[in-house]
């Protein structure tokens, strides 16, 4: 009896339509990371090219700092709103929650109020920084040891205590405001608010190398981050030190949101914004993936929103203002959106 001929599609096995899926959810996100970065560029080089007059190489260093600080916050404030909501299995916290951006407001309060504005705000950027990055990671490493060395160390109870320190910083902030000199105050409120055109270069390379190092560390703990996604329960029963992950991801984040709070200042909700973005965007994507987008929409914000700002807003606004702005209403849909389920 004559053998029937396969074609070339008969031999190959039917794909299951769980794995087409899969397949189909993977070119997605890749054509997502694809395009992002695309746009990334695209705006960086519109902002470093646009409308250039006179010392043509003097301003693209001077925009090329701004757009450094830009990219150096992006991927920090990103990178750590991330890890943080996954370790504690809330999307709508982010580190700022622990009272940073409330320390960062005391802080350069306490400072004009002791030696006044200008001595403060014409102190080497150097020795700002250092102060400033010193006081808010040891901050954070002094609260986490004290909530996660003992019996009981519990997450909920670090978050209280972060929202109730948050609440004491900007109450004596405000005190020590009400006595200071009507023209300090004014100079006190420009440091309140994120500005990428104060970074010093050599603060930017100081600040990359640590940025750099915090990300390679999450990059290479997003394995675990997606067990720890699953809950603590699974997680530990799936083998993973709940505990030491925790708190190496909390010490990370608190590097990285002290870094770009001492480069550019405190950009409160620009991290919920992002993340909650990337996590609509690449629905289903591991942490890895997610790190990427959620970086690349943080660069893609702030460069192409940076230039928008200045062509139309000119002085009249800032983009941290906007963002803020934004960011709060997302916030707010999210914790809405929460009570309502």
């Amino acid at each position: 009896m004559a053998k029937t001929a396969l074609t070339p599609a008969a031999k190959a096995p039917a794909q299951s339509p769980a794995r087409r899926r899969v397949l189909g959810s993977a070119s997605r996100l890749t054509l997502l990371i694809w395009g992002l970065a695309i746009l990334a560029v695209a705006s960086i080089v519109l902002f470093l090219s646009w409308d250039l007059l006179g010392n043509i190489s003097f301003a693209l260093r001077l925009r090329g700092t701004r757009v450094g600080a830009m990219i150096l916050c992006a991927v920090a404030v990103a990178v750590s709103t991330l890890a943080f909501q996954t370790v504690t299995a809330n999307r709508i916290l982010t580190p700022s929650i622990m009272g940073m951006d409330a320390l960062y407001t005391l802080l350069q309060t306490v400072m004009v109020f002791a030696f006044g504005a200008v001595a403060w705000t014409t102190a080497p950027d150097t020795a700002r920084f250092g102060v400033e990055l010193v006081l808010m990671v040891g901050f954070s490493l002094l609260l986490y040891r004290a909530m996660f060395t003992g019996r009981a160390g519990s997450l909920h109870l670090l978050l209280l205590v972060g929202i109730v320190l948050g609440t004491l910083f900007r109450g004596m902030a405000g005190l020590m405001q009400k006595l200071m000199d009507p023209s300090e105050f004014t100079m006190l409120q420009d440091l309140f608010f994120a500005s990428f055109n104060r970074v010093d270069p050599p603060l930017l390379g100081l600040g990359a190398v640590v940025v750099a190092a915090c990300v390679v560390v999450i990059w290479r703990m997003r394995h675990t981050l997606d067990v720890m996604a699953l809950g603590r329960d699974t997680a530990v029963g799936l083998g993973v030190d709940h505990r030491r992950v925790v708190t190496t991801v909390l010490v990370v984040c608190s590097l990285l949101v002290a870094t770009s709070t001492a480069l550019v200042g405190p950009v409160t909700f620009f991290g919920l914004l992002v993340v909650s973005l990337a996590y609509r965007m690449a629905a289903g994507a591991d942490h890895g993936q997610l790190i990427v987008v959620a970086s690349l929409l943080g660069v893609l914000t702030l460069v192409a929103g940076q230039f928008v700002v200045e062509q139309f807003a000119g002085n009249s606004t800032t983009l941290s203002v906007v963002v803020e702005f934004v960011g709060g209403i997302v916030f707010l849909i999210l914790l809405l959106r929460g009570a309502l389920k």
